[in-house]
């Protein structure tokens, strides 16, 4: 466009500007569109159209961190908007969760607009969308246009190899990290804390994520909230080997996506942002896969995922918890904190899952009642019930197998519960029950 940051070049019925990579861009943006369409006499539109010039640019702001040239005209066929980045790559459709905070934005382009495509360039991208009425409706019966994308060319690359990849595991990992981040921006705009800038932080580390989005092939297992992942079993849920070429520009981010989320789980742990800390192997798999990356760029072999053995740690109960209640109880009964650690068992829970003292599960996480073809679909799916609150399995009763000490397994009726265990606290206590 030829602009300089900051620069305007307007005339009454369009315009163009180049705007830097701050927050304070995404204000600008609406009220150049606000202006444009007041000046064109198209007023009707401003509503729609201010919401989803925010969220492209505020998309480009996050995910791009350069500087962004935003174009808007109004014609005959009504407002047209560009928007311009430095990032290479294309806007996907997240499939989230109903209750998730964020991803949603393409989803709302595809419903509210006539037109809109995605056009490819050597340095970046241009997101355009039209808008003709108000509701996005011209009021032709013809289909709308969807994504449009041009032929870039692909820069050079580092050839990573993904072993043994947890396709289930990445998506629940996938959402948790970018609501993580997003809070972690969020958190850190207005503060000079050494870091470095946060917007570009931000921008590095959902490239990582982003180069990951292009290849990880999605399971066919919904991550709806209130659906019960039964068919969610190895080896359905895993890839024995993807391929996943990442830009030489790409390598470094994956160091930064390490860092950013350490720092952010840092503050989910003071409490400082919405979104909880989550499981031991999510937060492995996610070093798993930034080492990857970093050592196989480096020279180094592909190492496959593993599960990571079921550890023991010192336990801190609730304060306000009373674990006789599970202990003392005549039903089987298995009590877990929402790091899904046990932290009491009945008698006859014992004796169903073959134990003889509790100090053989006590401390020990939920995985290791649960054979391990359900493994990767429990940490998915709890994982989803710390982030958004997706709780399939509580309070009705689902038939599942539970592993025995000796390896066999037994049919169980399940039916899991959220206690009260004091202010802002709980515990989950599950009732197995041995089907005949």
């Amino acid at each position: 466009m030829g602009l300089t940051s900051g620069e305007v070049e307007d005339e009454s019925d369009s315009f163009e500007v180049r705007l830097p990579p701050q927050p304070s861009s995404v204000a600008e943006a609406r009220h150049q569109i606000r202006d444009l369409l007041v000046r064109s006499g198209r007023n009707d539109l401003s509503e729609t159209a201010v919401l989803l010039v925010s969220e492209v640019v505020t998309n480009a702001l996050l995910h791009a961190g350069t500087d962004i040239d935003l174009a808007g005209s109004v014609g005959p066929d009504g407002l047209r908007v560009a928007v311009r980045d430095g990032s290479m790559h294309l806007p996907s459709r997240r499939r989230y969760a109903t209750t998730a905070g964020t991803g949603r934005g393409l989803l709302m382009l595809e419903a509210m607009v006539d037109d809109w495509g995605i056009t490819q360039h050597s340095d970046g991208k241009t997101v355009w969308f039209r808008l003709a009425h108000a509701d996005g409706s011209d009021g032709s019966t013809s289909p709308r246009t969807r994504s449009r994308r041009g032929n870039g060319t692909a820069s050079d690359s580092v050839p990573v190899q993904l072993h043994n990849m947890p396709l289930l595991l990445h998506a629940a990992w996938q959402e948790h990290a970018e609501g993580l981040l997003r809070e972690y921006l969020l958190a850190n705009l207005d503060t000079d804390n050494g870091s470095g800038d946060p917007i570009q932080m931000h921008a590095d580390a959902t490239d990582a994520i982003a180069v990951l989005e292009e290849h990880v092939p999605h399971t066919q297992v919904a991550m709806a909230p209130d659906e019960l992942m039964d068919d969610a079993t190895e080896p359905g849920v895993s890839a024995a080997r993807l391929d996943v070429p990442v830009p030489l520009e790409s390598v470094p981010h994956f160091e930064t996506l390490d860092r950013a989320i350490e720092a952010a789980l840092d503050l989910s742990r003071e409490g400082m942002v919405l979104t909880p800390p989550t499981q031991p192997e999510v937060q492995l798999f996610r070093r798993w896969l930034c080492r990857q990356v970093l050592g196989q760029a480096a020279g180094g072999a592909p190492e496959p995922w593993a599960v990571p053995s079921s550890d023991q740690a010192f336990l801190e109960l609730p304060p306000d918890w009373d674990p006789g209640t599970v202990t003392d109880s005549a039903e089987a009964l298995v009590a877990a904190d929402h790091s899904s650690r046990i932290l009491a068992l009945s008698g006859a829970a014992l004796e169903l899952l073959g134990y003889d003292d509790p100090a053989g599960l006590v401390g020990t996480r939920i995985v290791s009642i649960i054979p391990e073809r359900y493994r990767q679909a429990h940490v998915a799916g709890f994982t989803m019930y710390l982030l958004v609150g997706r709780r399939p399995l509580l309070g009705r009763p689902v038939v599942v197998p539970a592993l025995r000490r000796d390896g066999s397994e037994v049919m169980v009726e399940l039916l899991v519960r959220d206690k009260a265990a004091g202010p802002g606290q709980s515990v989950l206590v599950a009732r197995l029950r041995a089907m005949e």
